[in-house]
């Protein structure tokens, strides 16, 4: 589990196809990886993804053709910057949303407004996400935890403060630039909650519009 809370910026500095997928090298100078171990999760891009070779500043991913095919690691090149954050330790706050680190699709961004400081970003994503996403509930993309403004259609926007803009990826962005989204994980268990054959005895109505 992961929080949304983005820790450092990495960069892919090592890309190699395989029969399974791809194997990336990520290097990073500014997280701490003294706490790291081989077989340990690491978020990339909001992505969890598995220590296969841990250096002083660099580890290893192999990453399969299932999660090439639901993120934006189709696409990675030499050079790219991710969004990194280690998995949660039980005796951590969370400050973001609680992120399974799943992706569950690739969005488009179709448009970078600037409000004041901040950006305003729109992004279209699949049909089949929008019932999971609600104005003002949490939403995860390239890993960092946001909340989402509003919703028309299959289009959403979000709200991204300076910080967050230089402290992530997100100022590399683009119109066209693909983004990982996760959704809200209470969204996902409800839907299969509310999904489920009556003849499992379960008590929907609390949910049930009165």
């Amino acid at each position: 589990m992961f929080t949304g809370i983005i820790q450092s910026k990495g960069n892919v500095v090592e890309v190699h196809s395989s029969d399974k997928g791809v194997v990336l090298v990520v290097s990073c100078n500014d997280l701490d990886l003294s706490d790291c171990s081989i077989g340990d999760s690491i978020a990339v891009n909001g992505a969890c993804l598995t220590i296969t070779e841990l250096k002083e500043n660099s580890f290893t991913f192999d990453v399969s053709q299932e999660t090439l095919s639901c993120t934006n690691f189709s696409d990675v090149k030499k050079g790219q910057n991710v969004n990194l954050e280690k998995s949660l330790r039980f005796n951590q706050g969370i400050d973001g949303h609680l992120v399974s680190g799943h992706i569950d699709g690739v969005g488009e961004v179709i448009s970078l407004d600037k409000e004041g400081a901040s950006t305003r970003l729109k992004i279209k994503v699949n049909k089949d996400l929008t019932k999971y996403i609600a104005k003002k509930g949490s939403i995860c993309i390239n890993g960092v935890s946001l909340t989402v403004n509003s919703i028309e259609t299959n289009i959403f926007d979000v709200n991204i403060v300076p910080h967050t803009w230089s402290w992530t990826n997100f100022g590399e962005l683009i119109e066209n630039s693909k983004v990982n989204i996760e959704i809200d994980i209470i969204a996902r268990h409800i839907e299969q909650l509310i999904s489920h054959d009556s003849s499992s005895g379960i008590d929907m109505s609390a949910f049930s519009k009165k």
